[in-house]
């Protein structure tokens, strides 16, 4: 899986070198797999933007929701002056997830989610509703995600991201989401 990927020309070379290195195993005698799945990370706008470009070159894709929010809404999160602008519900950061899940299953991709976004329980249903193929996040958040999938079906988790892609704030979809999830706890 290839980092920081930007475009298409970036990937094509990190693909060049991978055959050079199978080519030089080859021949020194080495075995190795062929067919090695290659992947990218989707962490900045450019790659998430021709994500339809890149997933027809690729395997699958992981989406870095650390480094995406941060370099979509242009937020040092580890600057205290502004680190309350980061914000996984933006409309601008789902409506990317939303832009870059489709790509990828339209070019055969797969794609995980990694970051604090996947380890969020509450951001669960959405990123399910998106279609994400697997989530990624450290073994503590695993209880609770694992929790939420149990307690919601995969149908009322596409009708609250189809109903969170219609709305057009932070607040508004916050929101939203209080209301399913207090709906999801009394079932």
């Amino acid at each position: 899986m290839y980092p920081m990927i930007s475009g298409l020309d970036e990937l094509r070379q990190a693909n060049a070198i991978l055959e050079e290195t199978k080519a030089e195993l080859r021949q020194q005698g080495v075995p190795f797999k062929e067919d090695i799945p290659v992947g990218i990370m989707i962490e900045i706008p450019s790659a998430a933007i021709i994500s339809d470009v890149l997933a027809k070159e690729v395997d699958f894709f992981s989406i870095g929701t650390n480094d995406l929010i941060q370099y979509t809404l242009a937020v040092d999160r580890g600057n205290e002056n502004v680190a309350y602008l980061y914000e996984p519900l933006h409309p601008s950061i789902l409506r990317l997830l939303k832009l870059i899940i489709e790509s990828a299953h339209r070019g055969g991709a797969r794609v995980s989610l990694c970051g604090e976004m996947a380890g969020d329980p509450d951001f669960t249903p959405i990123l399910l509703g998106l279609g994400i193929d697997e989530l990624s996040m450290a073994p503590p958040a695993i209880r609770g995600v694992k929790m939420k999938i149990r307690s919601i079906s995969m149908a009322d988790a596409h009708q609250l991201s189809n109903e969170i892609m219609e709305l057009n704030s932070t607040d508004e979809i916050r929101q939203h989401l209080n209301q399913f999830h207090s709906k999801t706890i009394r079932k």
